[in-house]
This record gives C-alpha cells, structure tokens and sequence, in this order.
C-alpha cells in the first residue's frame, strides 16, 4: 500500500518523538490522527496543519473505547491502516517506595490502554488483509536501572504482548513491531513522575541515577531519528519483529549476547553513576 494512501494514529503526536512522527507522515501525504488527553487546550503552534487531534487519556481504562466509540472516531476505528502506540508515561523511585496507584497509573498508561487500542483496530485491518501496529518501548526493557523498575517492567511488558501477538496476526499480513530507543533528547526528564520518600534510605542513589540519566537523555539523539525507524517499519512490506535506535544500538545488545546477565546489569548501573 502506498504511504500516502495510509490512514495512521499516533498516540501522543503533541510533543517529543510523536510530534516529529506526526509531522513526517503528514508531510507524505497520509492521512495522520493523533491523540492529547486535551487537545482543546492546544495552542495553534502545537498543532500539525491537516492533522486531527482526538481525545485520549490512557489512564483511564475506558479511555480507548471512549476514543473508538460515538464521540470519538466511532466507524472509523476500523479504517486505521497503522498504530503506533507512542503515548506513556516515564516515572522513576526506589521499588520499595513506589505507591501502589502510582504502579496500576504507570500501567494502564504503557501497557493496558495501548494492548486495547491495538485490539479495538485489529479487526478492520485483518479484514482488509493489511496492517502495522508499531510499539514505542524503551532500551529499559531489555536493560532495567535501579529505581526505573515500574517503567523497565511496563516497557518489558508491552514488548510480551507484542511479540506474541505478531505470531498471531503476520498470516492476516498484521505486522506488529517493537521500537526500543536509548536516550531520546525531548526534555522527558522535566516531565518524569518521581517517587521518593521524605527521608528515604535512597536519596543519595536516586539522586546519582537521575543526574546520569537527565544528561544522557540531553545528550541523547534526536526525535526525527526515531521517527524515521518507525517510518521504516510502517513501510517495510515485511517488518521487522524489534528494532533498536540510539544510545551505541546495537553494540549493547551484541554485548548482551556475550557477557553473563549479571555483569551486563553492573554496567548499566555504572553507567548511571552506580555501583554494584
């Protein structure tokens, strides 16, 4: 199918690597939705021309099947060509004080509401025998830091589901793909949830972590960059199950492959200032 015949939804086009998706695939000529948990508070400069902008807000378990019922884009759900599940959450705080709420938030927003947007628009794409559902995951799925663990497991999570589900769908010509970037330079870091306890144990840790991963995350690579390997993928006439983008990709993997678990784990720590 031609890229400007596509009908793609971005979820979270308004900033970051949405945004820079958003404004490549309208600027080929497909037809682009994209989703803000507000969009009538949108100021006209953080709109893309000739993109619809629909409400979402993936916390809310109903939030999905509220985007695809009457209110939303109600029939035409089933005419979605492409998905790219972008939207989510970053949080970070010790395991031992992350709140419960804030664990089942983190979830519904990265893991539950983007395997039900994927469900609500797999039956128009399997019945027309074409389709791409795109995952935006994290390099933190395949190498978990202290005191990222709800988003390295979330991230992990959706990566699971992914992965299986492409078993089920590629003979109806579906194709789901897992995106992994490193150390995305979008300012997420003013924007991270963070959890840390008044006099907590960890202060000292979080504060090293967070301090590295802040100037990775300033250093790191561009959003365009990452748009265009989810470009690639929506394209490709037979993508590929996991792709991996920035932060030395795919030297780390390769070295995943050769060093026992428990050493690679020491230098991703060290890399964040830690020591193990």
């Amino acid at each position: 199918m031609a890229e400007s015949a596509l009908t793609v939804l971005v979820t979270g086009g308004t900033s970051g690597v949405g945004r820079a998706l958003v404004e490549t695939l309208a600027a080929k000529g497909c037809t682009v939705l994209t989703t803000s948990r507000d969009p009538d508070r949108l100021d006209p400069t953080d709109r893309v021309p000739g993109v619809r902008y629909l409400r979402l807000d993936l916390s809310d378990p109903e939030g999905p099947d509220t985007l695809a019922g009457p209110g939303g884009l109600g029939g035409e759900i089933g005419d979605i060509d492409v998905l790219v599940n972008n939207a989510g959450e970053s949080q970070s705080g010790p395991f031992e004080e992350l709140p419960a709420e804030a664990v089942d938030r983190l979830f519904r927003t990265n893991v539950f509401g983007p395997v039900r947007l994927s469900q609500l628009v797999l039956p128009g794409m399997r019945r027309r025998g074409f389709g791409r559902i795109i995952m935006v995951g994290s390099m933190l799925a395949s190498f978990p830091l202290a005191h990222r663990s709800s988003y390295s497991a979330s991230k992990a999570a959706l990566r699971g589901f992914a992965t299986a589900a492409r078993q089920e769908l590629s003979p109806f010509g579906v194709w789901i793909s897992v995106v992994e970037p490193g150390s995305i330079a979008t300012g997420i870091g003013s924007r991270r949830t963070k959890y840390l306890d008044e006099d907590s144990p960890y202060a000292a840790d979080v504060s090293t972590m967070l301090e590295h991963l802040d100037a990775n995350e300033q250093s790191g690579i561009s959003p365009e960059k990452v748009a265009a390997v989810i470009v690639d993928a929506i394209v490709s006439p037979r993508p590929r199950e996991f792709y991996a983008v920035g932060s030395r990709a795919p030297l780390p993997f390769l070295l995943a492959r050769a060093l026992p678990r428990g050493l690679m784990s020491k230098i991703v720590a060290a890399q964040h200032g830690l020591r193990r």
